[in-house]
């Protein structure tokens, strides 16, 4: 309990014990409302990363149909060809960590608890999607050195929270 609270009642301790009930109320009056509040910002959350990653899944088949229909018969190359698939993967992938935001939500939401598994997994879904992307041709070592680094990390992280505990 925090401090004023108990230093309001031991000063009011000479009032009756209905007006201390009162002031006792409030403490829990105060949670109720946190906890109402928390729940509607929850709710507004999944509702709102749904959405996002429907309209998500919808633009990437939208984009999926357009460029089958025009760049198929276009790609003659190898790196051409890569260049679909990996737009094609980042996509898929961003709609990968939508989901997964909304699991540490529902989690959260469920058990006041924020799992670092889901978040680890999150973030290397996040690097993995990146790495996708990246051009390694026009990259200075040090940079990719840094980004293996950070999967690396990323990875003995996820291993260690997934397999170490208890």
């Amino acid at each position: 309990m925090p401090f004023f609270w108990t230093t309001r009642m031991t000063l009011q301790s000479s009032q009756p014990a209905h007006a201390l009930a009162r002031h006792s109320s409030t403490p829990q009056l105060t949670t109720q409302v946190t906890k109402w509040f928390e729940t509607c910002v929850l709710v507004a959350a999944q509702i709102l990363l749904m959405a996002v990653i429907l309209a998500m899944v919808v633009q990437l088949w939208i984009m999926f149909g357009s460029a089958i229909a025009s760049q198929l018969s276009s790609i003659d190359s190898v790196p051409e060809l890569m260049k679909s698939v990996q737009t094609a993967f980042s996509g898929v992938l961003l709609i990968i960590l939508g989901l997964e935001l909304m699991e540490t939500l529902r989690v959260y939401f469920k058990s006041h608890r924020i799992r670092l598994e889901t978040i680890l997994a999150v973030a290397i879904i996040a690097v993995g999607r990146h790495v996708i992307n990246l051009d390694v041709e026009h990259m200075a070592g040090s940079s990719l050195f840094g980004i293996a680094a950070i999967v690396l990390a990323l990875a003995g992280g996820f291993f260690l929270v997934r397999y170490k505990a208890p």
